[in-house]
């Protein structure tokens, strides 16, 4: 059986084709990768990918720089090479799971075609994902080859996927383990989690009421936590107690009347106690308070 081979365009690399090769070596651990803008060699690829000029995904072309281009999201994003090489095989890459592929295109691959495609309107500011991969490219005072600094730069990308795919799937787990705490609360302004799961999104879409969430850090360390007022604002729906601010070990025990009482952060966001028992009596004064 011949290698499978991979075509892209030589010379610059962008981060839609060192992410389409990185997704597509979570598919295929072997192939054989040509850079390449020959038109012979490109047709004779089993995948070619951000060249050619052809989006055929059943013939392996994933081209979008033909006239037209190669379609975008009901969102308005178009495609580039990364997406369309996404859109064939990220189900595939997430092993089945359709909601952690679809987390995975809203959050990293339309961000990066929308970036190569010009279609910046909501994309963030600053140095991006996309630019970090172009720097990849050997600057014109060096002399190193594009093709070993693109390995370079697939290698960074296929780390930054494996991650953002494994992030992706443990916040959609954390879904169903924060719905169910909400859901047993026997006082709804206080979630109480068995583990730290991330929670924010799911206690911000189930529950007005809650006010604070209680979680282990550690053997036999628990922590209170705020539930900010909305998702990634520094103001919370109830801070606790003024007079904890600050305040750790012996001072804290003091005015808590708890003797595992260990601290709270000055910014009343956030304090932690020894037991479930004490972390509980703190969350049933901040209620209060």
């Amino acid at each position: 059986m011949n290698e499978l081979t991979i075509a892209t365009h030589n010379g610059n690399f962008h981060a839609d084709d060192v992410f389409s090769v990185a997704a597509l070596k979570c598919i295929y651990p072997s192939f054989k990768l040509i850079r390449t803008r020959d038109l012979e060699l490109i047709s004779k690829a089993d995948i070619v990918l951000d060249v050619g000029g052809e989006y055929d995904p059943d013939a392996g072309r994933f081209d979008h720089h033909q006239r037209g281009g190669a379609g975008e999201r009901e969102n308005g994003i178009p495609y580039s090479s990364f997406g369309l090489i996404w859109k064939k095989y990220g189900l595939e890459i997430c092993q089945g799971n359709q909601d952690v592929a679809h987390s995975v295109d809203s959050g990293l691959v339309s961000t990066i075609d929308a970036v190569d495609c010009g279609h910046v309107e909501g994309v963030s500011k600053g140095i991006s994902l996309s630019h970090t991969i172009s720097v990849f490219n050997p600057t014109w005072q060096e002399d190193s080859h594009f093709d070993s600094c693109f390995d370079e730069a697939v290698t960074f990308a296929s780390r930054v996927l494996a991650r953002f795919i494994a992030a992706s799937n443990g916040g959609i787990s954390a879904k169903a383990i924060v719905a169910k705490a909400v859901e047993n609360a026997e006082d709804p302004r206080v979630i109480v989690l068995e583990k730290y799961t991330p929670w924010k999104t799911t206690v911000h879409r189930l529950s007005e009421k809650a006010l604070f969430v209680v979680f282990p850090s550690g053997p036999g360390l628990w922590r209170i936590q705020t539930v900010p007022v909305e998702l990634g604002s520094f103001e919370d729906r109830k801070s606790l107690p003024k007079p904890w601010a600050g305040l750790s070990d012996q001072a804290l025990k003091d005015v808590t009347g708890l003797d595992d009482a260990m601290f709270c952060h000055n910014g009343l966001f956030i304090a932690g106690a020894g037991s479930f028992e004490s972390i509980m009596k703190m969350a049933a004064i901040a209620v209060q308070d």
